[in-house]
């Protein structure tokens, strides 16, 4: 039966990360099978979290954990990348790496921070996958060439938006699970993560946000995309999995 996780468990939560990592698209995990799965395991998280008692998080260390983008200009996983944090209980940055190419840097808790990082990995995977998809659509084919480098840009921000909102959605309910216990959780782990983020000294500054020009017609195709992904598999467990963990 599934137990929840003690701290002597944190090493095989990663090793349960690193081996959902190794299922990839390629190998035949869906988007939608790896998406709920990523989502599963901040369940576990959850589950750890509860486990743990106030004293021995505050002793947790923090982590860095860089997700490299391996491009000079933004993505459009940019978009998404705070929502991904807030969703992991992390801080995440963007910096230039010595090639000059942009990095995030995701900041807290060991097992946040590697969940954090799986998601981004898998969440940029399933844009660019899906805009291949939505390259090959009659929709796509209604757009002239000269317009076709808007329709790219305008459904992968219509895409990593519907993502952003819906982790932030399924944040706000784990969160309220998780007050129900009694214990404030979120609070506790933000004092241990800003504590720590201050003594790096990091001079961070927010970035301003930036009017872009979008085709409605992909960015709302981008929409529906995101919200067609399974990145929510309910935080409770479906009878029949229950019966097959206590057999």
């Amino acid at each position: 039966m599934d137990q929840a996780l003690n701290p002597d468990g944190l090493g095989k939560l990663k090793l349960r990360i690193q081996a959902l990592r190794a299922k990839t698209i390629a190998n035949g995990c869906t988007e939608d099978e790896a998406l709920s799965a990523a989502a599963k395991v901040a369940e576990l998280l959850d589950r750890h979290d509860l486990s743990l008692s106030d004293v021995e998080l505050r002793a947790s260390p923090c982590e860095r954990r860089v997700y490299e983008t391996y491009r000079k200009k933004r993505i459009p996983l940019d978009d998404c990348i705070g929502a991904i944090a807030h969703f992991c209980d992390c801080r995440v940055w963007r910096e230039k790496n010595p090639a000059g190419e942009n990095i995030y840097v995701f900041f807290g808790l060991g097992a946040d921070v590697e969940v954090a990082h799986y998601l981004a990995e898998l969440i940029d995977g399933a844009v660019r996958a899906e805009l291949g998809r939505f390259k090959t659509s009659v929709d796509y084919a209604r757009f002239r060439h000269q317009e076709r480098h808007l329709a790219n840009a305008s459904f992968a921000l219509g895409m990593v938006a519907s993502i952003a909102q819906r982790l932030v959605a399924m944040k706000a309910s784990r969160d309220q699970v998780n007050e129900s216990t009694g214990r404030g959780l979120v609070v506790l782990k933000t004092s241990v993560v800003d504590a720590e983020l201050d003594k790096l000294d990091l001079k961070l500054r927010t970035a301003r946000s930036t009017s872009r020009m979008v085709s409605m017609t992909a960015y709302e195709a981008g929409g529906a995309a995101g919200a067609s992904l399974a990145i929510n598999p309910g935080l409770g467990e479906s009878q029949s999995e229950t019966a097959r963990k206590g057999s």
